[in-house]
């Protein structure tokens, strides 16, 4: 049994949860809601979807235990046709999904939201770890017949589960980020996906009257009266991408280089997923070539924009300037 992913950064994917509804322009173009008329229909196989539109938001009790029986470690997307933080989502069946994640540690779980306050909320619950520990005794036990006396305990923040948020600009970064940062993980990631314009992970602002901010990739936090910056936990993996889709938005390579070389020079690791369906074209860029299925990209800097071409997300590829990026955390 295999859920075996063409995601570039993962691979495969498990929906205990599916259906979502949209929170931001990063969601306008949403490929999981394109994807479901295909994956909703009657014959498809395997049927992952009960709801009848995709704003239905379901949990699926029966998909919890598919991770366990998979016995070869891989990466695992979780929910890559929902978001498990959604407000309709009970959180006893996040504990659950939480306590898969627990029992299977042959696995890495990487878990995606665009909801990072329900995220941050669910974690400072005081009894948290409890619950997800319970969670996990009761389907061991379901499972294996296991004594639960016998379960070792779960203890803060799980090593083989990331947690992360999207971004696709400056003021969904100084949004999700700063919750992120407070919100107890092993690993934090950010997924800059579709791109839509620039973002400088070395200020993010975390309280706009305070003046201050983060450098989210070095673990610095900058605040007015403040002699020395503050420490804080930092992001550990960044991933940056263009939109892909019939009506895909153009991403500006200054945006990504820029995102590139932030990551370098703060030594976290970089994962460039796409361009998507647009890429430049160097051919238009030197004065030549035929301009049907072109546009020119702004970079929002003055008197910096570059031709980009729609031809499409296999053509356009994932190689940026001249190699691909496919870094990871340790």
């Amino acid at each position: 049994m295999s859920d075996k992913s063409n995601i570039e950064w993962t691979e495969a994917t498990w929906n205990p949860v599916t259906g979502c509804t949209k929170v931001s322009q990063g969601c306008k173009h949403c490929y999981a809601e394109r994807d479901w008329q295909r994956l909703a229909a009657p014959r498809a196989k395997p049927n992952i979807y009960t709801g009848r539109d995709f704003t239905d938001v379901k949990c699926h009790p029966e998909k919890l235990e598919i991770p366990l029986r998979w016995n070869k470690p891989r990466r695992i997307f979780v929910n890559s046709m929902s978001d498990l933080f959604h407000e309709d989502v009970p959180d006893n069946f996040i504990d659950e999904v939480f306590a898969v994640m627990a029992l299977a540690g042959q696995h890495v779980f990487q878990v995606l939201t665009k909801r990072p306050k329900r995220m941050l909320d669910y974690f400072n619950y005081q009894y948290r770890w409890v619950m997800i520990e319970g969670a996990a005794q009761a389907i061991e036990q379901e499972r294996t017949g296991a004594d639960p006396s016998l379960w070792m305990a779960v203890n803060g923040p799980l090593k083989n589960v990331w947690l992360g948020v999207s971004c696709e600009d400056q003021a969904t970064a100084d949004e999700r980020i700063p919750l992120l940062l407070q919100t107890p993980a092993a690993v934090r990631w950010v997924s800059a996906e579709p791109l839509l314009g620039p973002i400088d992970f070395t200020r993010i602002d975390y309280c706009a009257e305070s003046l201050s901010y983060v450098d989210a990739l070095r673990g610095s936090y900058f605040c007015d009266g403040l002699n020395e910056p503050r420490a804080t936990p930092k992001l550990n993996w960044v991933i940056a991408g263009g939109e892909s889709g019939p009506q895909a938005r153009p991403m500006h390579p200054d945006w990504v280089r820029a995102i590139r070389d932030q990551c370098q020079a703060a030594g976290v690791p970089f994962f460039f997923k796409q361009w998507g369906k647009w890429a430049p074209d160097i051919v238009l860029e030197s004065g030549r070539g035929n301009r049907v299925n072109s546009q020119q990209v702004s970079s929002g800097r003055l008197c910096d924009s570059i031709w980009m071409t729609r031809f499409g997300k296999k053509a356009a590829g994932r190689h940026l300037d001249g190699r691909t990026w496919d870094e990871y955390p340790a």
